[in-house]
């Protein structure tokens, strides 16, 4: 029993003994494992890949030791680690500000708001650039600016007081003013709105009075700027429209009249010609209806000529025709022509030419115990009452 409790006591020490042997490795094993983390999270730091759209800066300790801002410079490159050594990242792309639009006022005191956009960047460097690395675009950029969002205020204000100013010295017509509004300005013609942009620029660029170019002292370059809209207040846009509107509606009047002057003049003008040829052609028909008389009196007189006696009957039965119906009542002398031809029949023609008989028509049939006689007239039968005739003193009735 002595010698088993013996054991047991010794085998109780050897594991009392053993346990911190194996809680030290195990400290020793995680200091390892975080000095190998830290060295290479260390070694990450001191590689740097280095994108074709950004400029790449390395300060140590305060002070700038490497620059990447060249096409040749992408890829990756090697420095000293964190935190010996900082990167400073910059967008070398084109960027597109719009500031918000204000009012201003004009030489005339007109009030106006003017929207523009901006394209710029940081500038790029020159070919022929020194070694002096503080006189890169990107470092002056950031030591003068610093990011993107204070360039872009900076930019704001400085292009906010220009055109300013650039407008208190332009009228409002000036502005809007336009040789025809149905037409736009000619593609070689520059607008006033172009002019003012153009002269913007330049001035936001490098003002007179300033010896450096914002490139020089912030390294910044103005790709571009435009003025996108201008606009009247809300205020102020009622009555503007409204007298727009008198001005067109005083043009419309003025090309209404003319128009109706030129329409006035165009039937003016058909009026005379159609006169003209009215007359013209009247003329023409009394002409003709003349010679036309003249060749049927003509014609008249010689068929008279041919047979006096013919034409003597053929007129008084004319005459009949025109004044005898049932209701006529003739006072005829015993004396008159048309009594005698009334009473007494056609009378016998002379040096009267016999017609050709017609083959198609057949010679009348007559009765054989009827004679006719030559003053004997055939009167045809009607139902017509005759019309009385009252002969004067020494006639018949």
């Amino acid at each position: 029993m002595i010698d088993r409790a013996a054991e047991n006591f010794s085998q109780t020490l050897g594991e009392e003994n053993a346990r911190p042997s194996s809680g030290a490795g195990f400290a020793r094993r995680a200091a390892l494992f975080a000095l190998c983390a830290v060295g290479l999270g260390l070694a990450a730091t001191c590689v740097i890949f280095v994108d074709e759209r950004e400029a790449v800066l390395v300060e140590r300790f305060g002070s700038i030791v490497r620059v990447y801002d060249r096409e040749a410079d992408r890829g990756a490159h090697f420095k000293l680690p964190w935190p010996i050594d900082l990167v400073k990242r910059f967008d070398r792309r084109v960027q597109l500000f719009t500031p918000s639009a204000r009012e201003m006022f004009t030489s005339d005191k007109k009030n106006v708001t003017i929207d523009v956009y901006v394209c710029w960047r940081i500038a790029p460097p020159a070919k022929d650039a020194s070694s002096d690395l503080l006189e890169r675009p990107v470092v002056r950029f950031y030591r003068g600016l610093g990011s993107g969002d204070v360039a872009e205020a900076r930019l704001e204000s400085r292009i906010r007081s220009i055109l300013t100013t650039a407008l208190g010295q332009i009228e409002l017509s000036h502005l809007l003013g336009a040789k025809n509004s149905e037409q736009g300005p000619a593609k070689n013609e520059t607008g006033p709105l172009d002019r003012l942009s153009e002269t913007v620029r330049e001035e936001t660029l490098r003002r007179g009075s300033e010896a450096e170019s914002l490139r020089d002292r912030l390294g910044i370059e103005i790709v571009d700027l435009r003025i996108t809209r201008l606009n009247l207040p809300q205020g102020n846009q009622q009555a503007v429209f409204e007298r727009m509107k008198s001005e067109r509606k005083k043009i419309a009047d003025r090309y209404r009249s003319a128009g109706l002057a030129e329409n006035q003049m165009i039937r003016s003008q058909a009026d005379r010609q159609y006169n003209e040829l009215l007359s013209k052609t009247r003329a023409d028909a009394e002409r003709i209806r003349g010679v036309a008389e003249a060749e049927a009196v003509r014609v008249l007189n010689a068929a008279h000529a041919q047979d006096p006696d013919f034409y003597a009957v053929l007129a008084a039965l004319d005459a009949y025709r025109k004044i005898l119906n049932e209701r006529t009542t003739l006072v005829l002398s015993a004396s008159s022509s048309m009594l005698k031809l009334l009473t007494e029949g056609i009378p016998e023609l002379k040096n009267r030419p016999e017609p050709p008989p017609r083959a198609a028509e057949r010679p009348p049939q007559t009765p054989k115990d009827a004679v006719i006689s030559p003053k004997t007239v055939i009167a045809p039968k009607t139902d017509v009452t005759p019309p009385t005739i009252s002969g004067i003193p020494g006639g018949r009735r």
